[in-house]
């Protein structure tokens, strides 16, 4: 009895060691799960934030060509209509994969080029042309300014909606907001 007493220390300090081996390696593995579900979810992200942009400023682009006169309207029509639906697939993403403050960005961009698109529908001279279209490129600089944010990506100010509004021959500096607010 003598020989098991003296051996306990150490088979408590050998219990004791495995223990805190397994829930030092359980801890370390759940932590690594963690930062490898943040990165996986982060670049499906990134791909949905891509997609929208690229199919949004796609209808945007073919919308502005055509509210110009700048193509030919029966062809810029039928592209506007398959842009517009590449637009809607990649919409769902943003909503499934999105923060909250990217998803209302993206939001607002998708209205304001809604309206771009239905002044190219219309096929009708309108006054407000630069102004909706520099609404778009404002709101196309929000929805990359939140989906940097929510993906963590610094490196400051991407923003072009200032450096375009001398392209649209705006006599002073347009009014921002619907038109509710102004």
């Amino acid at each position: 009895m003598d020989g098991i007493a003296a051996q306990l220390p150490a088979l408590l300090g050998v219990l004791v060691g495995t223990i805190g081996t397994i829930v030092a390696t359980s801890l370390a593995d759940r932590s690594r799960w963690r930062r490898n579900q943040t990165v996986r979810w982060d670049e499906r992200r990134l791909d949905a934030y891509v997609e929208f942009a690229r199919a949004l400023k796609e209808t945007h682009t073919i919308a502005s060509r055509l509210t110009g006169g700048y193509v030919d309207r029966d062809v810029a029509l039928a592209e506007l209509a398959e842009a517009d639906f590449r637009h809607t697939l990649a919409w769902e993403n943003v909503l499934l994969l999105g923060d909250a403050p990217t998803v209302a960005a993206a939001r607002a961009w998708r209205d304001s080029v809604w309206e771009v698109e239905r002044l190219a529908r219309d096929g009708q001279a309108d006054a407000d042309r630069p102004t909706l279209l520099h609404r778009a490129n404002e709101a196309r600089d929000n929805f990359y300014r939140a989906a940097r944010g929510g993906l963590g990506v610094g490196g400051g100010s991407v923003a072009q909606a200032e450096l375009l509004v001398s392209r649209l021959n705006l006599p002073t500096a347009p009014p921002t907001g619907t038109p509710a607010e102004r």
